[in-house]
């Protein structure tokens, strides 16, 4: 790929193609970046495709996906529009404690998250009562309150599935030692 200024600063003729096919018909991905007012670029329908592939996904999981389809984008440029994205609200923004940030696109409604311990597999689950009304609470306390999260923690099916297999093993093995 060849290194140009005519393209934008850090930009080769690979991203200038992208940014060019991104910009012009019928993207939704670029319709969903104007309707924000966002402008329409390579690296940002990029990311907004790989989130729409991984949901929940971490800066380098988006990273790694976006440097398939434009391979000289940097993990910086990802931080960037990831940001960008999250300050418009076309992403919502989740941390689940000890973990890095995940993005996700499901964003304007009342759900909540399940993560697992083992390997860190977040899923979305719906607010049981439906409306914000669960995420009010009881006193403020004088704070103004911007946002509420409920995270659920636990282990997810495959996890519990190996540490079953794990400990039937072990009991078997347990089993065996005491025999001879």
């Amino acid at each position: 790929m060849i290194q140009d200024n005519r393209y934008g600063e850090g930009m080769t003729s690979t991203d200038a193609a992208a940014n060019a096919a991104a910009s012009h018909g019928h993207d939704p991905l670029a319709h969903t970046l104007r309707d924000v007012g966002l402008k329409v670029t390579g690296p940002r329908v990029a990311v907004l495709r790989a989130l729409a592939e991984h949901p929940h996904a971490d800066a380098d999981t988006v990273f790694r996906a976006v440097q398939g389809e434009l391979p000289t984008t940097s993990l910086q440029a990802v931080y960037g529009v990831l940001g960008a994205f999250a300050d418009a609200g076309l992403v919502r923004r989740i941390e689940p404690a000890g973990s890095s940030a995940r993005y996700e696109r499901r964003v304007g409604d009342n759900h909540h998250h399940l993560v697992c311990r083992e390997c860190g597999r977040v899923e979305d689950v719906d607010c049981v009562l439906g409306e914000q009304a669960c995420l009010t609470p009881s006193s403020t306390r004088g704070f103004r309150v911007a946002e509420a999260e409920v995270t659920f923690w636990g282990t997810c099916p495959a996890c519990a599935q190996a540490e079953a297999e794990a400990e039937a093993d072990a009991a078997a093995a347990a089993a065996i030692a005491e025999s001879t």
